[in-house]
């Protein structure tokens, strides 16, 4: 099992930032025919994105193609349990997606259309967000 985390980034803590609006890039689907376009905005952990990857792909029997098109690449610090507050900032334990309303987070192709909705189905079971599915041609 792979957890995604970027090999790299600019810097170790960031801070938490805002996540308003709707998605203005990312927003259609490019590259499959189907797409699981989310509703909500919110932060998506690698382990989420992992989760969803592993149900589409075992549920379409390792056939068709799929794209992940969120990376988490936005560290989560925590501090550990029973630290008095102050003393600074935790460590980083995780990395999330920012994903916007909008934001297409998955897309699968070369497989009927039951199958591919059906396996974007049990995906969206696995992520905290409000989901759809659409078609290439819709928006």
């Amino acid at each position: 099992m792979s957890i995604l985390s970027p090999k790299k980034t600019k810097y170790r803590k960031w801070r938490k930032g805002k996540n308003d609006g709707v998605a203005t890039r990312c927003n259609t689907v490019a590259f499959g025919d189907w797409g699981l376009m989310s509703l909500d905005n919110e932060r998506i952990t690698g382990r989420q994105i992992e989760a969803a990857r592993q149900t589409m792909t075992r549920f379409i029997k390792r056939g068709g193609k799929i794209w992940i098109r969120i990376f988490p690449h936005v560290p989560v610090t925590k501090k550990p349990l029973d630290v008095k507050m102050g003393s600074g900032k935790g460590d980083p334990q995780f990395f999330v997606a920012k994903v916007k309303a909008g934001t297409v987070m998955f897309e699968i192709a070369d497989v009927t259309e039951d199958v591919a909705k059906e396996a974007l189905r049990l995906a969206s079971h696995k992520l905290p967000v409000r989901t759809r599915i659409i078609k290439k041609e819709e928006i």
